[in-house]
């Protein structure tokens, strides 16, 4: 049920249009249709707050590990470390989070919300209600979004 919630998406053919098979059955392919399709739904639900789905997981983590180093919610994301600095410096252009030395490590900075990065946060977690509602609707339900993450990360693993 949920493979026919996805073929849904899909435009039906004319009769002299190319032949996608070899890409049709590739998860490769799907993977990245998904992935561009997907962000681009996430933006147009998120798009009043300007906010990118790497900066919405950044914040959700550090508001869930407020004070921990930004190498661990960099690494915990999968987000370079040179890649993740400068995402940091963007939150924090926008006073959204702060960098605050760790009190182990003057290495490290740990990484916290600001009030305004809490309350885009919170603005944020209901357009990520209103984009889940849609996913769970087009992938057919929550048993079938169990069984598409599982899937996920059966491959990520």
């Amino acid at each position: 049920q949920a493979l026919e919630k996805i073929g849904e998406t899909y435009e039906p053919a004319p009769d002299d249009a190319l032949d996608t098979s070899a890409v049709a059955q590739s998860v490769t392919h799907q993977l990245r249709r998904a992935h561009g399709q997907f962000t681009n739904r996430f933006l147009l639900h998120f798009s009043r707050l300007s906010l990118r789905p790497a900066e919405f997981s950044v914040l959700s983590l550090i508001a869930q590990n407020p004070g921990r180093k930004q190498s661990e919610i960099a690494a915990a994301l999968g987000i370079q470390r040179a890649n993740f600095v400068v995402l940091m410096n963007e939150l924090e252009s926008r006073h959204l989070t702060e960098r605050r030395s760790a009190p182990n490590d003057r290495r490290s900075y740990a990484i916290h919300l600001t009030p305004a990065g809490e309350s885009l946060l919170a603005d944020a977690r209901r357009a990520e209600a209103d984009f889940e509602a849609d996913c769970l609707e087009r992938l057919g339900g929550t048993r079938a979004r169990d069984q598409f993450l599982t899937l996920l990360r059966r491959l990520l693993g």
